[in-house]
């Protein structure tokens, strides 16, 4: 009954501990914000050692309520923000370079020259992936090309690079680990997922040295001993956020589907043990791997969800917070004809256009700040129907989906959802099924669960929500959407 497992999530824009009971009860959590940097248009960036600080800081809280409450911690979970990249000293730990995040769009020159040297299709039969500034490969390269002496110091082996999980897990254990798992190792555009190991070819093309990289575990497995606190705790499973948040959500089997709303939107569909090539520029990445048996699963990535409602409280002042917009968009019966199109940096999937910019349209006299921010939620429905058509088109018709992040507690949002994709939509008791996964997993890793089964029994929905709108405004709407993001891209 004392028993419990740490959690840390490291998100884009905070790092938080909760504890969890072995039966998937929030007990504690502890958040610390760290500030976003913006050193040019579609540069982002974090200062490594916020990352570490406020991880350091949240875990530390969430000890002092274990020690208060006589629990004990049988093992810690990672889940992090993937694809964002960092590199540093091996010898010291010091950062190179800050870390460049997923958002951050200043390699999409290098891509399109790597996307000659490399076709698109071939790369995508390796890695499921496609040419994009998004995936961590690019990322590294740059470090090494435009820090002073990195590149020299990468060849002679005395850089660590990798995403951010692996940096934590270096820091957690005082430099005695560099490891990663196949979840975020998938997402780097150097990690053959078909072999699940590093490729000669793709480092070739990357021109990133494996001496750096990171050794590739099991996501249920022993990354090692966290030895900053006051005690020993093994870290024993590590996931990618949204695969974690698919693990959280008991996406199991094949054909399970979920949908995280978090500063992003990300669809995540099990395809089981085969890797599904999408035709239609959705990705195919690793959804678990456990006992060295690795389930695949189909993906499209929104970039701007969560982010642009921050976007309207924070550099529009339309909300002190963003919760209010949940009450904006019920008294409204629609837009006005207002469509905002959040390409704020570039368009994600299936669009994959990394120069394009947002843009409002449908604009007239009458519109006004409720019709903004209504139109802003909407859109992260509108982008989420993307990708469902784009996986229709692949041959996947889901017939139900699981959401979850902080968004899906909008339950106007999760209404229309079900009225746009016209399916139920599902939404989970526990909403924090990224921190969730990442627990399930270090679990499985401490032998606390012997199965995935063990771990679907837990999951239970809070509400279903059922499809009402009717065909011919579903159709207009979406053809209306469609119209805009296609002049945006023209």
């Amino acid at each position: 009954m004392n028993t419990v497992i740490f959690s840390i999530d490291q998100g884009t824009t905070s790092s938080r501990t909760l504890v969890f009971s072995t039966e998937g009860e929030i007990l504690f959590s502890a958040q610390e914000e760290f500030p976003q940097i913006y050193p040019q248009d579609g540069w982002v960036e974090h200062n490594p050692e916020a990352i570490w600080s406020t991880v350091l800081s949240t875990l530390k809280q969430a000890q002092a309520f274990a020690v208060e409450n006589d629990l004990t911690v049988a093992a810690i979970g990672i889940t992090n923000q993937r694809e964002t990249t960092l590199v540093w000293d091996r010898e010291t730990g010091e950062p190179l370079y800050n870390a460049i995040v997923w958002q951050d769009r200043r390699t999409a020159e290098i891509c399109r020259g790597l996307s000659e040297k490399m076709p698109a299709e071939n790369l995508q039969a390796k890695t499921g992936l496609l040419h994009d500034p998004y995936f961590s490969g690019s990322k590294m390269a740059w470090i090494l090309d435009n820090v002073e002496g990195a590149r020299a110091k990468a060849e002679r082996g005395e850089l660590c690079f990798g995403t951010v999980d692996s940096f934590l897990i270096w820091r957690l254990t005082q430099g005695a680990r560099h490891v990663t798992d196949a979840t975020n190792a998938s997402r780097t555009n150097l990690f053959d997922i078909h072999t699940q190991s590093w490729d000669a070819d793709l480092l070739s093309l990357f021109n990133v040295p494996e001496s750096g990289l990171p050794d590739v575990l099991d996501s249920a497995a022993q990354f090692g001993v966290c030895t900053v606190l006051d005690g020993d705790i093994p870290i024993t499973g590590v996931a990618g956020d949204q695969q974690a948040a698919a693990i959280g959500q008991a996406c199991f089997k094949a054909g399970d589907i979920k949908s995280t709303y978090g500063t992003g939107c990300f669809v995540i569909l099990n395809t089981g043990t085969t890797a599904v090539i999408s035709k239609n520029r959705l990705l195919t990445t690793v959804g678990y791997r456990i006992n060295g048996e690795t389930t695949y699963a189909l993906e499209g990535s929104i970039f701007m969800a969560g982010a642009s409602v921050q976007w309207l409280r924070d550099e529009m002042k339309f909300v002190d917070d963003a919760r209010e917009t949940e009450a904006v968009c019920e008294r409204l019966d629609n837009t006005g004809g207002v469509y905002l199109v959040p390409a704020f940096t570039g368009l994600g999937a299936p669009y994959w256009a990394p120069d394009a910019r947002g843009a409002v349209f449908g604009m007239t006299r009458d519109t006004g700040r409720d019709h903004l921010i209504r139109a802003t939620v909407e859109s992260v429905v509108y982008q989420t129907h993307d990708l469902f058509e784009a996986m229709a088109k692949d041959g996947v018709e889901p017939t139900a989906l699981r959401v979850d992040g902080g968004m899906s507690a909008n339950s106007w949002m999760c209404n229309y959802l079900s009225d746009i994709l016209d399916m139920p939509v599902l939404r989970p008791k526990v909403l924090e099924t990224t921190a969730l996964g990442a627990a399930y997993l270090a679990g499985l890793g401490a032998g606390l669960y012997l199965s995935l089964e063990d771990v679907a029994g837990q999951w239970a929905a809070e509400a279903t929500f059922t499809p009402t709108l009717d065909a011919k405004t579903r159709k207009t709407r979406l053809a209306d959407w469609s119209k805009y993001v296609q002049k945006l891209l023209s």
